[in-house]
């Protein structure tokens, strides 16, 4: 089976309330169908509780090839044996985050709207870059509202592969696809969709494969 060109980036929700059986939930979600990457991000949450997830959670997604990666904590990332971390513009620096986990970890930055960011990251060493929200989203607050066209800029200048973020739905994804995303980061639109987030990973996998 072939690899569609755009692929899954799946992130928790900002608040597990019960970790056993979020963690049952993920498991039958990255059953359905391919995800790339798993984005653990609690906020607000304290070493311990993310120390917990990360500990319960990072197995299950890498015993099935999903990559891990820890939102904002580059020092946790390393600690505790994650894929790669993702940083804000207001978190560490992708150069202090290079040298925390080390040279084999992968690192996302955020980039909002902007060009001249996500530039920066990969002069840096950035793995990928992020831009949104693409649309409204519940999960975090958002001031920035780029164009799909950006992906295309983006797609067509670099060899960094670009993440689309911010309420993204199986039902709105499409033209982000279209754009040139190379992966769909999404949260709500698994865990909150209402026939189950295993029906919510068949679908975006129906919807990637076609217009891969």
């Amino acid at each position: 089976m072939s690899t569609p060109r755009c692929q899954l980036y799946l992130i928790t929700p900002p608040v597990l309330e019960d970790l056993d059986g979020f963690a049952l939930l993920m498991e039958q979600a990255l059953d359905a169908g391919p995800v790339a990457a798993l984005q653990i991000r609690l906020k607000p949450a304290d070493d311990e509780t993310i120390a917990a997830a990360v500990r319960r959670l990072a197995p299950l997604a890498q015993g099935r090839g999903v990559a891990v990666i820890l939102n904002d904590r580059p020092d946790l990332a390393a600690a505790l044996g994650c894929d790669g971390v993702h940083v804000g513009q207001s978190d560490a620096s992708v150069a202090s985050a290079r040298r925390i986990v080390g040279k084999s970890a992968m690192i996302g930055a955020t980039c909002h709207d902007s060009r001249h960011l996500a530039m920066e990251a990969a002069e840096a060493g950035a793995d990928y870059v992020a831009f949104g929200a693409f649309y409204p989203t519940s999960t975090k607050v958002t001031e920035h509202r780029p164009e799909p066209e950006l992906l295309t800029i983006w797609q067509e200048v670099m060899e960094i592969p670009s993440v689309a973020i911010g309420g993204i739905t199986v039902d709105n994804a499409r033209p982000l696809i279209d754009a040139g995303a190379d992966f769909l980061a999404v949260s709500h639109g698994v865990w909150g969709h209402p026939a189950g987030p295993a029906a919510a990973i068949r679908a975006f996998h129906d919807l990637l494969s076609q217009a891969g």
